[in-house]
Parts: C-alpha cells; sequence; structure tokens
C-alpha cells in the first residue's frame, strides 16, 4: 500500500538533537557571520558598549546584534521587529546568538548608534577580500542607483510641486466659492444649508492647507536646494530612468571590480546627478585596491570635462561615452566631431578640407577655452550643412586632448559598455531585491549610510562563499 512521508510525533521527546550545533551543517553561511564578527576588534571600531556598564541591568555585547543585524540583511529580514520573532524561532539565529533574544529597541538602537562603526565592518570585509586576492584586478566599473527612502513623494517639496499645489488648491477653492454661489441663488432649504454648511467647512480647510503650503514654500525657498522633505530631511526628489518618474531617495554610488564582481567602495549620496562623482568614486576605488594605476568605466551619465581630467591627474584611465547635445547633429548638419584636430599645427580641418586657426582665448565657466575659425566660410558649397550663421567656429578646452583620449579609449573597445552593464548593474539588483524592493527604514544621512553599509556587506559575504566556498572563506577568516 503506498503512503505519505510521515513527519516525527511532535510529542516524542527526542524531536530534536540535545546539542544546537547539530542543526547547523559546516558549510551554512552562519558559521561564517560568526567567524567574521568574532575576529572583528571591536574597539578598534568604535561600536559603543563594549565595555559593560558597571553599574544598571547587564547589556547585549554589540558582537551579539551584529552578528543579528549581518544575518537579516543577508536572508531578507533588515526589520528591528523581525529580527526580534527570528531570535526566537529560527534555529539558525538561536545558534548564531546562543539563544540570546535581544527585544526590538535593542535592535533598532544599535543600528542607529553605530553607524560609522557599521561601514568600517563593511570596510573590513572588502580589506579581507584583498588580502585573499580576489581583488587583484585594477579594474572598475562605476554606476549610481536610486533607493527610495521612507520620505513620502507628498512630503517632498520642490518649487514645481509648491506651484502645482497650489493651483490645485486654487481650482478647490474656486469649485466650492462657485457651488457656494449657486446655492445662494436658490430658495432656501434645509438641504441647501447643510450643503452651504458643509462647502465652508471644507473652504476652511483648504485655507488651513493654503497656509501649510506658503509656510512649506518659505523653507524650501530658505534651502540651498530648494528642496525640503518633512519626514526624512536628507532625502531629495530624483529622476530615474522611467521616462516622467522620479523617487523621493538617495542616489547610491558603487565601483565594482570587474573580476569577481565584489563592491570595491561605496557612498550614498542626495545629489540625483551623477556628473560629480567619477572622480570622487574613482580615488576611493584605488586607495582602497591600493594600486598606482586604476582603469574605471561608466556610463555618459558621468561624462564631465573637470572630472575626467582630476582622474587622469590621480592615475586613473577612465573609459565612457560623451554625450550628444550638440544641437547642430539634430538639425542635420555637421557636428564638432565631424571637424579633424591637428595637433602639430594647432587648427582644426572641416568637412571642406579649410583649416579653422586658432584666434583667441576666452574663460567660460572657470575654463580656459580656445576659438577656431577660418574666413573661407562665406564661399563655401558646404556651408548649408555646416552653420546658418556667418562663420563657423570651433570651442576647444585646454585640456581637450584628455577628453579625446577617453573617446579614444571607447573605439578601440567598444564592447566596454556592455561589460559595465554586465558587472555593475547586477549588484544594485540584488541589493534593492534583498530589501524587498521596498525603501530604506531609517532617516537621515548617517542612518541611511549605515543600512547601505550592511546591504554591501551581505552583497559581498555572498559573492565570496559563492566564489570561493563557506569552508575557504571561514579559513581565510580565521587565518
Amino acid at each position: 500500500m503506498r503512503r505519505f512521508v510521515e513527519g516525527a510525533d511532535r510529542g516524542q521527546s527526542t524531536l530534536l538533537p540535545e546539542c544546537l550545533d547539530d542543526w547547523i551543517g559546516e558549510d551554512n553561511p552562519v558559521r561564517v557571520i560568526d567567524a567574521f564578527v568574532d575576529a572583528l576588534d571591536l574597539v578598534e571600531l568604535e561600536f559603543d558598549g563594549v565595555e559593560p556598564a558597571a553599574t544598571g541591568r547587564p547589556s547585549y555585547h554589540p558582537s551579539v546584534l551584529l552578528k543579528l543585524y549581518v544575518y537579516g540583511y543577508l536572508n531578507r529580514v533588515q526589520s528591528s521587529r523581525r529580527l526580534e520573532r527570528e531570535a526566537g524561532r529560527n534555529l539558525e539565529v538561536l545558534w548564531l546568538l546562543g539563544r540570546l533574544a535581544p527585544d526590538h529597541k535593542t535592535i533598532s538602537d544599535f543600528r542607529k548608534d553605530n553607524g560609522a562603526a557599521l561601514r568600517k565592518v563593511c570596510a573590513r570585509f572588502v580589506d579581507l577580500c584583498r588580502e585573499m586576492g580576489l581583488l587583484a584586478t585594477a579594474s572598475v566599473t562605476i554606476d549610481g542607483s536610486k533607493f527610495k527612502a521612507v520620505n513620502n513623494r507628498d512630503r517632498n517639496f520642490t518649487r514645481a510641486k509648491v506651484e502645482r499645489r497650489r493651483t490645485q488648491l486654487q481650482e478647490s477653492v474656486d469649485r466650492y466659492l462657485s457651488q457656494l454661489d449657486t446655492a445662494d441663488r436658490q430658495e432656501p432649504t434645509e438641504v441647501l444649508t447643510d450643503k452651504a454648511t458643509r462647502l465652508k467647512e471644507k473652504l476652511g480647510k483648504l485655507k488651513e492647507q493654503m497656509d501649510k503650503l506658503a509656510a512649506y514654500e518659505k523653507l524650501m525657498l530658505a534651502s540651498p536646494d530648494e528642496q525640503i522633505s518633512l519626514t526624512d530631511p536628507d532625502s531629495r526628489s530624483m529622476a530615474t530612468s522611467g521616462r516622467g518618474s522620479g523617487v523621493v531617495g538617495y542616489n547610491v554610488q558603487v565601483a565594482v571590480d570587474t573580476q569577481h564582481h565584489l563592491i570595491v567602495t561605496h557612498e550614498v549620496t542626495n545629489c540625483g546627478s551623477d556628473r560629480a562623482q567619477l572622480a570622487r568614486m574613482s580615488k576611493q576605488a584605488k586607495a582602497v585596491l591600493g594600486t598606482e594605476a586604476l582603469e574605471a568605466v561608466a556610463d555618459r551619465g558621468y561624462f564631465d570635462s573637470e572630472e575626467i581630467l582630476a582622474c587622469d591627474a590621480a592615475g586613473i584611465t577612465v573609459t565612457l561615452p560623451k554625450p550628444m547635445t550638440s544641437g547642430a547633429k539634430a538639425d542635420g548638419r555637421f557636428g564638432k566631431q565631424d571637424f579633424v584636430y591637428i595637433a602639430a599645427d594647432d587648427v582644426y580641418r572641416c568637412p571642406a578640407g579649410e583649416r579653422l586657426v586658432y584666434r583667441f582665448t576666452s574663460v567660460e565657466s572657470g575654463l580656459n577655452v580656445h576659438r577656431y575659425w577660418t574666413s573661407a566660410c562665406g564661399t563655401c558649397s558646404l556651408k548649408a550643412r555646416c552653420t546658418p550663421s556667418a562663420q563657423r567656429r570651433i570651442r576647444r578646452w585646454e585640456h581637450e586632448d584628455v577628453v579625446e583620449a577617453v573617446q579614444r579609449r571607447l573605439d578601440a573597445d567598444p564592447e566596454a559598455m556592455r561589460r559595465r552593464r554586465e558587472t555593475v548593474e547586477h549588484p544594485f539588483g540584488t541589493m534593492k531585491a534583498r530589501m524587498g524592493a521596498t525603501h530604506f527604514l531609517t532617516k537621515t544621512m548617517p542612518k541611511v549610510a549605515a543600512e547601505m553599509a550592511l546591504s554591501v556587506l551581505a552583497y559581498n559575504l555572498t559573492r565570496v562563499m559563492n566564489i570561493v566556498g563557506v569552508k575557504a572563506l571561514r579559513a581565510a577568516i580565521t587565518a
């Protein structure tokens, strides 16, 4: 007779083994967490509460709470209340914490009060990866992604949002006033009286909202970037890749090594643009890797002449495409790329074969810009395809050769952008999936940075365990 697999009787006394350690296999990732945290010098990392207080109720050692958080972020359990529940029912957590069960307030306060130390723990694991030889390639890809803050979009105000909201309120006021005027012209009845009372109440609420909006506008205009967020004051409204979409949150920058796809360094910013991030992220990655030279690849959102020059001065070779912002190309005319620069003579050769010679240098936005043109434009047969002006003038930055070298590298390696996508976009997808594709749980930049450090640590832990295995990683930690 066929039968199903039957479970054990819950009432029997031998359901669980006598030793909790028997339930945790040697290749269980929780053993890596235990070994890694035990190997850390929590005093050097400046965790609070490493030394017990002389009086009062005994506290939990920081290593206990650190292990709990690392486990949580490795297993998509970031909430302090959910971690509290796991500590009382999850066999892996029971083993990891020695059956300690801190309450959610203790768990939450640990993350809130040890942000700087948690970031150092993340950096320490990157150091361990370098010591293991996993970061031997001096090549990184750089990218940024928007992460939603706990701040709702309706609780964020910019100049455009204030104007739009004021228009909506005014339209509601006009509509209610029109309804009141209509009611006044009719014969008074009990129903109309009740309706007029409700309309006046609504108008009073709208007046309160208009007053609040005026107060928010005053705060917004006083802000350096003319933007305020009421729930998380550090979060900012940012455009995302979806057309017409946006998010109130943070722009997280990462540098990922091209060999093992480990996150070498990261930074949480509230600047929606990537243009000013290239040099800083590249220099941080270079310092972490401890190399004399570094190759960095990024997308066109990072293109900025001064940032590229700063990287070149620091011994960092960058590769990224230049945005096509020329109006000439859009109108079907020759772009600047159609003019060939001849360095030996300091002239440009136009599509018609004429030489545009140097005329003068001007300062534009703090940059020295050279001007070139020729007097032959008036009789040129290609003028209609070149410029609607009397002359076609070419501008050249004094360090344009550095920018041109970037384009030459991209032309020589057209697959660089594909490799960039395959390398740097996967970590963001993994971390967002672990967050449940929702948002940060904490407010303000320091606390959000601590959350991000835990997410990056969990990602790197997973990558290294997949690359070398749990036992090899444990051996490297305890070596």
